[in-house]
């Protein structure tokens, strides 16, 4: 009986796991051009396409525009369970985080807003978007909203700058508690696309979450968020024991 061989770029992309899972390919390194992959594997430039945009479906790679594609790690990843803020999550993957405002102000709180953050109707809420880079290159797009009865004056301060977290607790003396949050897979578009650098219909992580900290002695919803991240740079874990 014939043996049937699989298709070439699924021969291409097995031989590229194999690079990576015996350490030929490192992680957090470059893996060969597609030019050097093409004279490597003596394929066509359409076959390395598909078996690297796979690989970067897959969690297996990632690319950084311009540079080049590289090996995920392993420990580019972060814990679902801790409270930490966009800034630490970079920080404690051991890259320079960077922040880019594009909109903020103060707005009348809406139903939803209202609902989640335990507003009254003529409450407002500071919003403010931004993109966090690590080392330069964007990893995810969050809009926040706060309170600002609670929170007076917040937006007088630049966020590009400072930590949205290291202010409400510092400044304002706000401890955080606890936060309640949703996962769910979504697809780049639009604003989302061109903010995270990354083509149409890239499957992306998008959080809603809302935050609780103690305010004159009572836990009460001190934010709401909704945040997006690049699957094909950052992955979470959730540590559980028995």
């Amino acid at each position: 009986m014939e043996e049937i061989k699989a298709p070439k770029y699924l021969q291409v992309k097995q031989k590229i796991i194999s690079c990576i899972d015996d350490g030929t390919y490192k992680e957090k390194e470059a893996i060969p051009s597609e030019r050097d992959l093409i004279t490597l594997f003596d394929v066509s430039r359409i076959t390395i396409r598909k078996a690297i945009d796979e690989l970067v479906n897959e969690g297996y790679l990632y690319r950084i525009h311009g540079k080049g594609t590289y090996v995920k790690g392993e420990t580019d990843q972060n814990n679902l369970i801790s409270i930490t803020s966009c800034t630490q999550d970079i920080e404690q993957l051991g890259y320079k985080p960077t922040r880019k405002v594009l909109s903020e102000g103060v707005i009348p709180a809406d139903t939803k807003r209202r609902t989640y953050l335990n507003l009254g109707e003529k409450d407002e809420v500071f919003r403010l978007s931004r993109i966090y880079y690590a080392d330069g290159e964007p990893l995810n797009f969050t809009t926040t909203y706060l309170p600002y009865k609670i929170f007076p004056e917040i937006d007088l301060y630049d966020f590009s700058k400072v930590s949205l977290y290291k202010i409400v607790e510092e400044k304002y003396g706000v401890k955080i508690t606890k936060a309640t949050r949703t996962i769910e897979a979504v697809s780049a578009h639009g604003e989302l696309s061109e903010n995270l650098d990354v083509e149409e219909n890239v499957p992306l992580l998008q959080f809603c979450c809302t935050t609780y900290g103690m305010v004159n002695g009572k836990e009460v919803p001190i934010e709401y968020f909704k945040c997006c991240y690049r699957t094909d740079k950052f992955k979470f874990y959730i540590h559980q024991i028995r």
